[in-house]
């Protein structure tokens, strides 16, 4: 039990860093992103973080 508690941490605190690290990429003016390969691997990283994020909640509400 401890174990999952401690992931479910830490892939939050992973989605806040890299979603506030994206945000800083975006440019709203033009809407693209200032370093296009950056942006990438934060979208996708941030994606990954998210849905692990929501499979352990998912699977928490199920037992």
């Amino acid at each position: 039990m401890e174990n999952k508690k401690s992931g479910t941490f830490f892939f939050a605190i992973i989605a806040i860093i890299v979603g506030i690290a994206l945000w800083k990429q975006f440019d709203f003016k033009t809407m693209t992103f200032e370093n296009v390969g950056l942006g990438i691997v934060y979208l996708i990283t941030f994606l990954f973080s998210i849905f692990f994020l929501i499979r352990n909640t998912s699977k928490k509400e199920s037992k």
